[in-house]
């Protein structure tokens, strides 16, 4: 076990790597970068920026032509080229993409991520600040629909073409198929002011003056504010994993060893817990890691929006339109490593639901 998980680690390291450097690739490439919006924000006004540049006054360099700016960026024609270098010094890019990509790295395995070029605050600051409303919606969202899937599911594989496997999975499919942001819309037309009636609040995790609330009602406020959002959420989630807790207890049903249990006299319950579930429940561990990963770090990006919630999507959503790429390349760092970490700890539950496994014999 030791070893399997030594190499486990050690493969990370050229994964995030190779993560890091496409992205950042890809990032050279793509035009409207930081230098360029800061450029195009500017242009228009070359005459007064060129006082600011050499610290005003009719002393000031002139306004250069075309030719003396040189074209490298999009909008700095007719701008100083002193001041083009300012810009790009402002923003790390006075320094060669392969030197830029390095010093990245180095900085990150330190776990400094520096800071956000459009906010005044860093950018592990500015994660932790949007943290609580992701993990607020991924956690609650995952384990509810978890909670209610997983006993739906054997049930309906135990009732397999009765009317409550019928129309249950009518119920699902249907919640499957619409989507989120039209079930938050409707759920805020309905209970959250819109046109009948105002149950729920629309913003935020908490109500004003909640930290002087009493300890339970603090409680109360912050479930209150995540009732509509999870059910938003929940619908999509809830519908696949309920299907596949049915099939896969389906599958295992069917097996050889299942009628041999029944032949020794085994209750039905005893067969289906003691002997189905934890080969069925192999399939769902595997799922689980990854259902809280999208939810968590990027499947709310509309249910944010929707109800007010400035939580890790809205974050990333801003970032990468903004070109604010401290914080798309430091959220891609993170999610990265806690992706590849969930996946080794999912991979050891499947150990701790079937000891049988074999971690030291397999392949990575």
């Amino acid at each position: 076990m030791g070893a399997y998980i030594f190499r486990r680690l050690l493969l990370m390291i050229p994964t995030v790597f190779g993560i890091m450097a496409v992205s950042f690739v890809i990032t050279q490439f793509a035009p409207g970068g930081p230098v360029e919006q800061a450029l195009a924000n500017m242009s228009g006004q070359n005459v007064s920026l060129s006082e600011r540049v050499t610290g005003g006054g009719g002393d000031g360099v002139a306004a250069p032509s075309r030719q003396q700016t040189g074209g490298a960026y999009r909008g700095s024609q007719g701008l100083p080229p002193e001041l083009v270098a300012r810009i790009e010094k402002q923003f790390g890019f006075d320094k060669p993409p392969l030197e830029r990509f390095f010093s990245m790295i180095g900085n990150y395995l330190r776990f400094d991520f520096g800071d956000s070029y459009y906010r005044d605050i860093s950018v592990i600051d500015l994660i932790k600040e949007k943290m609580p409303v992701s993990i607020s919606l991924g956690l609650w969202m995952t384990l509810i629909a978890y909670g209610i899937s997983i006993p739906l599911g054997i049930a309906k594989a135990v009732q397999d073409g009765s009317r409550f496997d019928v129309w249950t999975s009518t119920i699902v499919i249907i919640g499957y198929a619409v989507p989120g942001f039209l079930v938050a819309i409707a759920l805020v037309v309905l209970f959250a002011g819109g046109s009948f009636w105002s149950i729920f609040p629309l913003r935020g995790l908490t109500s004003p003056g909640w930290v002087s609330f009493p300890w339970w009602r603090q409680v109360l406020d912050y479930f209150w504010h995540l009732v509509l959002p999870i059910i938003a959420m929940g619908l999509g989630a809830f519908a696949t994993a309920t299907l596949l807790t049915k099939n896969s207890f389906l599958d295992e049903i069917g097996k050889q060893y299942v009628t041999t249990a029944r032949a020794k006299g085994l209750t039905e319950r005893q067969v289906l817990y003691g002997h189905v579930f934890r080969n069925a429940m192999m399939l769902i561990i595997a799922g689980f890691p990854g259902a809280f990963i999208g939810v968590f770090f990027g499947g709310s990006l509309l249910i944010e929006t929707i109800f007010s919630l400035d939580g890790l999507g809205l974050l990333g959503f801003q970032s990468v339109v903004s070109r604010d790429y401290p914080v798309v390349f430091a959220t891609l760092y993170i999610f990265s490593l806690l992706g590849l970490i969930i996946g080794l700890v999912s991979d050891l539950a499947y150990m701790w639901v079937d000891p049988r496994l074999d971690f030291e014999s397999r392949d990575v």
